[in-house]
């Protein structure tokens, strides 16, 4: 391919509205184009990134005894309807009509499509187990895009999803791609990516993990102890909390606390600190809009996945009416007495504490000397709170929990029966019984995974792609293109490069040392070569590597091998096994 044909521009400066470095670099090295909010077309260079990628999870699905399928991207309501969630999934599952008038939805995941599929097929235990995945062109409607490729609502997707007699065959499969992942995340070019345990959220299931690539761009926060190596989604990460009791319990008391509405002021004003004090934190059920508080210690959040997953149904952020009763800024678990009848919850982090500050439901006033135990002796305590810096870990039961940021690139789930039952696929087994298969789901985002690589290789100037996925392997520059012998000389080492076995991108304009250089950054090959008539004088080209790690002169005969010898080492070190 030669650079003057490419199209896509590609210019230094980097646009105001990328907050994140692989969208720059994406923008300005002419890799998409933006379309609409969370929407973008791709030019050739991606085209040919995420083709790579796709061909390695081909290669790692079929070594797994992977089918490669393609489910259909517009399905009707019907199907979904099948499973629940048709009604269950919020916004981000775009809903239509079609000519006929009937429902219809765009594929944002494809668990009911799998099952329709299979139906049929699955109804004898001797067909089991199986695992067929596609890799297709979704969308989901995201309520916040952002980050160029990372979280987007067009995307491209591989989704796998096998189907069991038992647990324990689910068991034995789910290690196998668990592996599997790990071996295409280091063939992409990201070893250093680390799995943690998840929560299943809206695909369902009991067991899940991420394969998270820890970066501050991120927008994962990840539990890690550096102690035992347990690691977990912030939204799957138990919180232990220990509360040390006070020798003596004071009395309850009522303390006039005026215009303090928060934990914060509150406490600067009573001169408590916050883990001696409790906040309240109110919630709206979506169904009904009902309320909800969730009682905690005050210097701890509010996990929402965890409160959803017991709920068993979404919620919102309250608006606190003047009807329901609910003083807000002002509430307390003692003498709640308010009209609408919220749901009471407690968090652990507050059980068997005393001696604290709460709310008094009553505006302005606050209470002193809660004791749970003593004030609240019928409470029941869950976990609802988000794990901390410093917590203790779950695992060890060190205080040693560290939170970092990452970027999940991709994610395995134990389903279990749970579309199966719903959309009533079964099998007869040896006996002529009938049972519900068991499942297990297996994504990864192309595109993400793409800007994942560009995230963790880049520097100041562009991407610096491994061997693996790059767009083209070597970059060929001819300097001073007008300088008669350089032109004729790279010319020809192009077609023997070409001849080789080698991707090249030839760029033989007549442009500056910079500007061209520029441009090589941008589109981020790992080798370049460089064929110039001061080399040409001591009858070399010069041979470098997009991270600087190499930079030789090699004589013109010998361009070739040493360049097909540099390629294939590159290439060996982005293997599984290096």
């Amino acid at each position: 391919m030669k650079l003057d044909k490419l199209v896509g521009e590609r210019f230094k400066e980097k646009p105001s509205d990328c907050v994140v470095d692989s969208h720059a670099l994406m923008v300005r090295g002419g890799y998409i184009k933006f379309v609409a909010n969370g929407i973008y077309s791709s030019y050739m260079p991606l085209r040919r990134i995420t083709k790579k990628i796709e061909n390695i999870i081909r290669e790692e699905m079929d070594r797994i005894d992977g089918q490669e399928v393609q489910f259909p991207v517009v399905m009707p309501a019907s199907l979904w309807e099948e499973s629940g969630r048709y009604s269950s999934i919020d916004n981000s599952l775009c809903r239509f009509k079609d000519r006929n008038g009937s429902p219809m939805v765009l594929g944002m995941t494809h668990e009911e499509a799998a099952v329709q599929l299979v139906r049929e097929y699955g109804n004898t235990y001797n067909r089991y187990p199986f695992m067929i995945y596609q890799i297709q062109t979704k969308f989901r409607d995201e309520a916040r895009p952002r980050a160029g490729l990372i979280r987007v609502r067009e995307f491209t997707m591989k989704d796998g999803y096998s189907f069991h007699t038992s647990q324990e065959d689910l068991e034995k499969y789910y290690d196998r791609c668990y592996h599997a992942y790990e071996r295409i995340f280091a063939r992409a070019g990201i070893p250093e990516t680390i799995v943690v345990r998840s929560d299943s959220g809206m695909m369902g299931g009991n067991i899940s993990h991420e394969y998270m690539l820890l970066t501050s761009i991120g927008e994962d926060s990840i539990a890690i102890c550096p102690e035992c190596g347990y690691r977990a989604n912030m939204e799957a990460a138990e919180s232990i909390i220990e509360n040390s009791r006070d020798d003596v319990s004071q009395d309850l008391q009522i303390v006039s606390t005026p215009e303090m509405h928060t934990i914060e002021d509150v406490c600067k004003f009573l001169n408590a600190p916050a883990e001696k004090s409790v906040k309240a934190v109110v919630y709206q059920k979506n169904a009904d809009d009902s309320y909800v508080i969730v009682f905690l210690r005050g210097d701890l959040d509010v996990n929402e996945t965890k409160l959803t997953n017991f709920l068993g149904e979404n919620i919102h952020p309250a608006v606190i009416t003047d009807e329901s009763g609910i003083k807000a800024g002002f509430i307390g678990p003692v003498n709640m007495n308010a009209e609408s009848k919220p749901l009471i919850l407690f968090d652990l982090s507050i059980k068997d504490a005393n001696n604290m500050v709460c709310g008094a439901n009553k505006t302005d006033y606050h209470y002193t000397g809660l004791d749970m135990s003593r004030d609240c002796p019928d409470a029941e305590y869950h976990d609802f709170a988000k794990i901390i810096n410093g917590g203790i870990c779950p695992s060890c039961g060190k205080h040693s929990i560290t939170v970092s940021r990452g970027i999940e690139v991709g994610n395995i789930f134990q389903l279990g029966t749970k579309y199966t039952k719903a959309m009533g696929m079964t099998y007869l087994d040896e006996k002529g019984e009938s049972h519900y298969p068991v499942m297990g789901c297996y994504g990864i985002g192309v595109g993400r995974l793409a800007a994942s690589v560009c995230e963790a290789h880049h520097d100041d100037y562009g991407p610096i792609w491994p061997m693996s996925i790059a767009p083209w392997q070597v970059h060929l520059c001819c300097m001073k293109s007008a300088d008669e012998e350089t032109h004729k000389t790279a010319d020809k080492l192009y077609e023997d490069l070409q001849n080789a076995g080698l991707e090249v991108i030839y760029d033989d304009r007549k442009v500056s040392a910079g500007f061209m250089f520029s441009d090589a950054d941008l589109l981020g090959v790992p080798v370049r070569v460089i064929v110039s008539p001061r080399n040409l004088k001591d009858g070399v080209c010069e041979v470098v590597t997009r991270d600087k790690s190499y930079n030789e002169k090699i004589t013109m005969d010998n361009a070739v091998n040493a360049v097909k010898e540099l390629v294939d080492k590159l290439l060996k070190s982005c293997s599984a096994d290096s």
